[in-house]
């Protein structure tokens, strides 16, 4: 599990790459595998958690855009 009041989410990024890596050379031994792949869905939770919060900002950006332009047409 991963601390995610340590981690940024461009190194959660940068540590999933290194994971996919690990992966796709097939050299680890199963339980191994098992623990690299579960550690990276956490980082993959992590990174999805943090873009929809991104997004919930943006769009609230744009509705108090939105409402002062409206004001200010008025």
């Amino acid at each position: 599990m991963i601390d995610k009041n340590k981690i940024t989410m461009e190194e959660a990024l940068s540590r999933l790459e290194q994971i996919v890596k690990i992966l796709e050379k097939k050299e680890l031994a199963l339980p191994e595998l098992m623990e690299r792949y579960e550690e990276g869905m956490d980082l993959l939770n992590y990174c999805r958690l943090e873009l929809n919060k991104a997004e919930e900002k943006v769009k609230i950006i744009k509705l108090k855009e939105n409402k002062l332009l409206f004001e200010e047409f008025e």
